[in-house]
């Protein structure tokens, strides 16, 4: 009898711990998720040229290498039927997370013997079309993230993305000090987007010029689709004419197509603290 009440007991306790378990909420089970890759960021990413960018600390990456492919493996293990069944904001936390921690995972193939991360390509073909990243039911390259999974899809349709995925290099918006998550992704990418504006070194207004980061030469239709009310790069822009520091007098001639705008070189150094 009393093996028989133990057995009870024990029975109600697990129905217990699986009922707090189910209770979680939704943002918990995200965070949970990215718990990992967010101790690594704070760890490991440094902020400069007042908090607008950082560098990343890939020895220490390196040093914490099983933790981080411990979380790669963590994603991996997402099916394709989990993913499809969450909710936008989740969906592109999770595949910008994945593009960043797989990034750092394929510079430290190399590191420390490595300046650029274009030396991880090849004659024939980019770093970034290496198809090496096992996520949702197959293997595919940096390049499927960003432009199929990410770009691709008409569900999306964010030009804020190019202010969070990192390509490991000076260039580079900055790698953000934590991990996105689903219920506060519009807040961090609203302040990845501004930091990035507000770096005079990759984007700035000089004698009736200005002078912006080749991303958006780039992926000038991304930020042409209608975002906030914006149809053209220049409205983008102005969307942010705080960041930049725009007198009323350049926001009038912005507005009035008389200040031209150039694209500046792309520095592919790598971001290394070193």
């Amino acid at each position: 009898m009393l093996k028989f009440i133990r057995f009870i007991g024990f029975l109600i306790l697990l129905t217990m711990i699986n009922s707090a378990t189910a209770k979680d909420s939704p943002a918990q089970q995200d965070a949970s998720l990215h718990s990992a890759w967010q101790a690594l960021l704070i760890k490991h990413v440094v902020a400069i040229n007042n908090a607008t960018s950082t560098q990343v600390d890939y020895a220490g990456f390196k040093a914490d290498q099983s933790q981080l492919r411990s979380y790669l493996s963590a994603l991996s293990q997402v099916s394709q039927a989990e993913f499809n069944a969450w909710p936008k904001s989740k969906q592109l936390a999770f595949l910008i997370n994945a593009y960043n921690a797989w990034t750092i995972e394929l510079i430290l193939t190399r590191y420390p013997k490595i300046d650029s991360i274009k030396e991880l390509g090849s004659f024939f073909s980019s770093p970034w079309s290496k198809e090496f990243i096992p996520l949702l039911g197959e293997t595919r390259s940096l390049d499927n993230i960003e432009h199929t999974l990410i770009r691709g899809s008409d569900t999306f349709k964010e030009p804020r993305i190019h202010f969070a995925v990192n390509c490991a290099s000076i260039g580079c918006p900055a790698l953000r000090g934590e991990a996105y998550i689903a219920t506060h992704l519009d807040a961090q990418l609203e302040e990845q987007t501004t930091r990035f504006l507000a770096d005079t070194t990759r984007n700035y207004i000089k004698e009736d010029k200005l002078h912006l980061s080749s991303i958006f030469k780039w992926y000038k239709e991304d930020f042409e689709q209608g975002f906030r009310g914006a149809h053209s790069l220049s409205e983008f822009i102005l969307l942010y004419s705080d960041a930049l520091n725009l007198t009323n007098n350049q926001i009038a001639k912005i507005k009035a197509n008389k200040i031209a705008i150039t694209f500046l070189d792309y520095d592919w150094a790598l971001n290394d603290t070193q």
